[in-house]
């Protein structure tokens, strides 16, 4: 019974017996007082800690009573027997006692969707890491011009997308624009891990990773570094139409950057675990703190968004990043379509994962040959370059799929000045581009 209320809820039967792999109608005997004993127990906190409301249905087989329960999933979490120590969880067909992990993830899950607007105290406006939030407001203009927060002044804007409340910053608010010192004084070892894999588990991978991220100063900006890597793990064709007008297909992309999307604003921050994203050669995996609000195949059949952080949420959806009406899984399982490659999703106590599968052709490049363009490229002196240009050159070297637009936006700088510190570089010879303008790659030239 703690196993079903802490979970998706379950059928208890009483009258079968069980003889190896069958099972035998055997009946109960006085059903109608079996039934009251296990509801005034259920109903009452003098043996769980919260009250449980069975469902009953009574069944008269071949003139043998059956008592079938239905335990619904608690909505206060974790629900034990006696003691904390009786807490129960069910994984496949069976129950287990929670361990301490769970048990805490249960806990935090008692406030699944509201910490992310509740204020963080010793934090202000001051807070916000003024690059981050800048970037981000002149993202929204040219996304999503019509946007009515784009006329908004600072403080106006602040409030209505919860980012500060009463004058502190919010969580949500914190994570997503804050310094990342205010951050980590928060949430303590802040970080999105990502990693690429030489092989298709650890056990087969000659080195433990060939690629990761640097640690970022708060959400937005890991949202760009995340999403330029995985960008290379998709196609994007470009077709004709009937009217001869070319335009790209995006829906690979958009399922990987829904399911970023997904693990960013679905993460339990608060846990000890850390949301990470691993690419190994035949799969990529987003793996994050916090189950999902309903199992897998019941969120499948709504189209009702369910965020742990709405306001993560609300950020996201005004860039126009994610999906609002709750089809976020619907474009994930885009990828299976387009790639004919599975996609599957898993969830327990505590963590989410999704996986898409990949051809093993796409294998990220091999960290040394980055490290050898980086110390290339730090022997400056010789090519002159400004401190931008080796910005520029970092960031090509890193993100091969990155844009002049979108270095623009991250250095807030004109793209024109962009573009001219680019053609300085490709006329010097130290970076040349391969393919065209929706599916090229930058490529360092060993000096």
């Amino acid at each position: 019974m703690s196993a079903f209320a802490n979970t998706s809820g379950g059928w208890i039967v009483l009258g079968v017996s069980q003889n190896g792999k069958t099972f035998e109608i055997t009946g109960v005997t006085d059903m109608e007082k079996l039934e009251q004993d296990l509801g005034n127990t259920l109903r009452s906190k003098n043996k769980f800690n919260v009250v449980i409301n069975p469902t009953f249905q009574k069944f008269n087989i071949d003139g043998k009573k059956v008592l079938a329960c239905f335990i619904p999933s608690s909505d206060v979490k974790p629900v034990y027997y006696n003691s904390l120590q009786n807490t129960f969880i069910r994984t496949g067909s069976g129950d287990q006692r929670a361990t301490d992990f769970e048990i805490s993830a249960l806990f935090r899950d008692q406030t699944f969707g509201t910490m992310s607007e509740k204020i963080v105290e010793g934090t202000s406006v001051e807070s916000l890491n003024r690059s981050s939030y800048n970037r981000f407001r002149e993202y929204l203009k040219w996304r999503n011009p019509d946007l009515r927060y784009n006329q908004m002044s600072d403080d106006e804007f602040n409030r209505r997308l919860k980012i500060v409340k009463d004058g502190k910053l919010t969580y949500g608010g914190l994570l997503f624009l804050g310094k990342n010192e205010e951050i980590t004084d928060t949430f303590s070892d802040f970080r999105i891990d990502y990693f690429e894999i030489p092989g298709t588990n650890y056990s087969d991978a000659a080195v433990r990773y060939t690629y990761r991220i640097d640690e970022q100063e708060n959400l937005w900006e890991y949202y760009f570094v995340l999403f330029q890597r995985l960008k290379n793990y998709a196609n994007n064709p470009l077709t004709i139409g009937e009217m001869g007008i070319g335009h790209e297909d995006t829906k690979e992309i958009d399922a990987l950057r829904e399911a970023l999307v997904n693990l960013l604003i679905h993460s339990d921050y608060f846990s000890i675990m850390k949301p990470r994203i691993r690419v190994f050669t035949n799969r990529i995996e987003f793996e994050n703190p916090g189950s999902l609000p309903l199992p897998v195949e019941e969120l499948l059949k709504i189209d009702e968004s369910l965020p742990r952080n709405p306001v993560l949420a609300k950020f996201f959806r005004v860039a126009k990043l994610c999906e609002s009406g709750g089809y976020g899984f619907d474009k994930m399982l885009e990828w299976k379509k387009q790639t004919g490659n599975n996609v599957t999703f898993e969830t327990s106590i505590g963590k989410t994962k999704f996986a898409f599968f990949i051809d093993t052709t796409k294998i990220a490049k091999d960290e040394s040959d980055n490290e050898n363009v980086v110390k290339n490229v730090a022997n400056d002196v010789a090519k002159n370059l400004t401190e931008r240009q080796q910005i520029i050159v970092k960031f090509m070297c890193d993100l091969p799929t990155i844009t002049a637009e979108e270095m623009s936006q991250r250095l807030s700088v004109a793209q024109r000045t962009i573009q001219r510190d680019i053609q300085a570089l490709t006329k010097s010879g130290i970076v040349r581009r391969e393919g065209g303008r929706s599916d090229g790659k930058w490529l360092i030239v060993e000096q």
